[in-house]
């Protein structure tokens, strides 16, 4: 290429009569001139203009001219994308920085790397020994390739064959372990990626199930939606970036170290000075580095917000799975699609951005890296030949093979100290997306331990409003940070009682449902619970259950083993048919309360499931249980949990809706026989004489318990619907009499009006 270009310069010159010289100076002119004006100035622009924000006057004169920008850039679907993650309190206000190298980011790694990396004697510990005990081998074998290299070209140029066949002869015995030290390089960095990500899942998975925390963050917390990104990509990626950068850093820093050295000891053999090669390439070394920190992209901010819309992707992926019924009821597939197109067009656009910014940026490190370097590495390799005094041998060569193999065994090691310092100065973009990575991560396992101790957050509510905040102080709730927080006393005790003293009943909206409560419910004690939609019945059951917190008063209730919750859509898990009944129970904690498939056939019959066992093809049988079973079919599988564990009590949330009415009046008699205390929300009068107390519920905040007389109310509640039944067919009747009146052409005043008049008149 470059001849074909000389020869048509040559042409060019003896046509116009231009000197050549001056054709090449024009052309190398016009590529520097294009060069600054596509990198190095947009490069410039953009840091005044990060400078400038640190001046209001200009800040603010660049925001009036930028205007129009502004109100466009806000239409653009990356920025609208992470305006719904905000919204939707998919970020934590700390995440909202920009992710980078600082006291922050090396305080989260090293507690990360606490957790990885446990103790000295750890598994972990010797891998990353064993780690870099291989990284070192392969640094003097570098070394030693480079060196026989030299050797060879030297019996190369003396034409000595049998020199040169020994030499070859070790070469290619070096290479056998060389290629197996590569290998085990790679082995050993995927090996320990995997351990430091085992440690890092079986820890945060104690953090995500205890406490409940797997409910709680997602329900009573707002700052970690997608946990489950989280906990899959997030830790995966974070984990394999640790494992390669550092062998990135690690396996550099050595050949650094140790190429250094030999350079300096084989120049001081060339009789020239060691000193000026390695100051020139220190110098270099340092302004390479300067300026590609100047002109790096924010690495870390853009993958920060990469994985967010990722995670925001997978949030409406989920969305439409959960909702999926609805949606289809609605037809609203296109309003779902249109989501789902924004937001793959956010991620699709960061990705756009962000492959952009590292096109120009590499282009520009290969520029200093390869090009500058490696003239730089000629002057390093030169300057002991050139200025060297010394005749290394009495040869009848003049000393040629000697030099020679010297500027082959230095090229080659400058070559791999040149690549020692590339991969240290393209890991610093490593470095900034690990700080992207570690800060998700970090936040993420905070996070847990904050809502494991009972510390919720809802950046969307956070600071919601003075009136929202007096109302709560109004209702005696301890507000800090502008939230109501859990100042209330829970105990469990296994004596058969459930006593709430002014409790109130707030969801996790921080919505107040019931101001104040107070009850008691002892064993036998059968409390039906009724009232309008959203006045508070489930909200009592998640809180007996433990799953809401107390914000005020006093809770003594039973333990969670002796309180069993069912729900009225029960959940069906993953495994055998006896695994439905006995969850969350084991087979060998089945075993272990002695229990066996008769007992469990037994409970089946109490709920007339008996045939449910020989049509799926026996307890063992396997399948998609949600999917299988029918509506009624799973509600009664909940309750035959019920009978299996057998807790002093029961809290049912319409737990048997889909059950016929003599079925459920036959398990709710069995329960009770069981000596199970049923605490029941239902709208069906058939189970009222299962209870002895009625807890109502208004809807305004006010509820009333008193005994329940069964007999004296269905007769009440059955004169109210004959009352009902009859007053509904009066406007009928009276819009009948005044079309008849119409027809036979008479007055259609009414019995009533008659008898007014006629009174008058009298």
């Amino acid at each position: 290429m470059p001849g074909v270009i000389s020869k048509h310069l040559t042409q060019l010159s003896s046509a116009t009569g231009i000197p050549e010289t001056s054709l090449h100076r024009a052309i190398c002119v016009a590529v520097v001139a294009l060069y600054y004006g596509k990198i190095i100035h947009p490069k410039l622009v953009s840091l005044m203009a990060r400078n400038s924000t640190l001046n209001p006057k200009r800040a603010a004169r660049k925001d009036l001219n930028d205007n129009k920008q502004d109100v466009l850039a806000e239409q653009d679907s990356t920025e609208a994308a992470i305006k719904n993650i905000e919204k939707l309190g998919l970020q934590k206000e700390n995440q909202k920085k920009n992710p980078t190298v600082n006291k922050a980011f090396l305080f989260q790694l090293q507690k990360l790397l606490k957790i990885m990396v446990p103790s000295v004697w750890s598994r972990e510990s010797g891998i990353l020994t064993s780690h870099t005990l291989t990284l070192i081998v392969r640094t003097f074998l570098s070394i030693y390739v480079a060196m026989l290299e030299g050797r060879m070209v030297k019996y190369i140029v003396r034409r000595d064959v049998k020199n040169f066949s020994f030499m070859l002869l070790r070469w290619l015995l070096v290479a056998l372990p060389a290629t197996f030290i590569n290998s085990m390089i790679r082995f050993l960095e995927s090996h320990l990626a995997m351990r430091f990500r085992t440690r890092l899942v079986r820890y945060a998975y104690k953090l995500y199930f205890d406490h409940q925390t797997y409910y709680r963050v997602s329900n009573l917390d707002g700052r970690l939606e997608n946990a489950d990104h989280c906990l899959t990509d997030d830790i995966t990626a974070f984990t394999s970036s640790v494992a390669h950068l550092y062998s990135h850093l690690t396996k550099p820093i050595l050949d650094l170290v140790l190429i250094t050295v030999s350079l300096y000891n084989i120049g001081k053999g060339m009789g020239g000075s060691g000193v000026p090669g390695p100051l020139l390439a220190a110098t270099v070394i340092f302004l390479t580095g300067q300026i590609l920190k100047a002109v790096s992209p924010k690495f870390g901010k853009l993958v920060a917000d990469e994985a967010n819309l990722k995670g925001y992707l997978r949030y409406i992926h989920s969305r439409i799975i959960a909702n999926a019924e609805e949606i289809a009821f609605y037809n609203g597939h296109k309003v779902e699609l249109n989501h789902l197109n924004r937001a793959y067009k956010a991620v699709c656009d960061q990705m756009i951005s962000i492959f952009s910014q590292r096109l120009w940026y590499i282009m520009l490190e290969q520029f200093l890296m390869k090009y500058v370097w490696s003239g730089t590495g000629m002057i390093m390799v030169s300057i002991p030949i050139i200025l060297g005094n010394k005749d290394p041998e009495n040869s009848k060569d003049g000393g040629v093979s000697a030099r020679t193999q010297y500027f082959t065994t230095a090229k080659n090691m400058l070559a791999s100290g040149a690549d020692a310092v590339e991969r240290l100065m393209t890991s610093y973009k490593e470095v900034v997306e690990l700080a992207g990575y570690t800060s998700r991560v970090g936040n993420m396992l905070d996070v847990f331990k904050e809502v494991g101790q009972g510390q919720y957050e809802k950046p969307s509510i956070k600071g919601n409003s003075k009136s929202g905040q007096r109302q709560w102080e109004t209702l005696r709730l301890t507000v800090k940070h502008g939230v109501p927080v859990a100042t209330g006393e829970l105990t469990e005790y296994s004596d058969g009682v459930i006593s709430l003293d002014d409790v109130p009943i707030v969801t996790p909206n921080y919505d107040v449902v019931v101001p104040s409560l107070s009850l008691k419910v002892v064993k036998g004690m059968h409390l039906l619970i009724t009232g309008p939609n959203g006045c508070g019945k489930s909200s009592l059951l998640r809180i007996l259950s433990g799953l809401w917190p107390v914000y005020r008063g006093k809770l003594h209730k039973p333990p969670a083993e002796d309180m069993f919750y069912i729900p009225q859509r029960p959940y069906m898990s993953i495994g055998s048919l006896r695994d439905q009944i006995i969850y969350p129970d084991t087979l060998e904690e089945m075993k272990n309360k002695k229990m066996t498939d008769k007992n469990l056939d037994m409970i089946l019959q109490q709920v007339h499931l008996a045939h449910i066992v020989r049509r799926e093809g026996g307890w063992d049988a396997a399948a998609d249980w949600k999917d299988v079973l029918s509506g009624g079919e799973k509600q009664r599988m909940g309750m035959a949990r019920l009978f299996y564990h057998k807790p002093q009590f029961a809290l049912l949330d319409e737990c048997t809706s889909a059950v016929s009415i003599d079925v459920e009046s036959q398990i709710y008699q069995a329960a009770k026989d069981a000596d199970i205390t049923l605490l029941t929300i239902t709208h069906r009068p058939s189970l009222w004489k299962f209870h002895t107390h009625l807890l109502q519920f208004d809807g305004e905040g006010n509820w009333t318990l008193e005994p329940l007389n069964t007999e004296t109310r269905l007769t009440l509640k059955e004169e109210k619907q004959r009352l009902e039944a009859q007053l509904s067919g009066i406007p009928r009747m009276q819009d009948r009499l005044q079309e008849l009146c119409v027809l036979l052409g008479e007055d259609s005043t009414t019995p009533d009006s008659q008898e007014a008049e006629t009174s008058s008149s009298d």
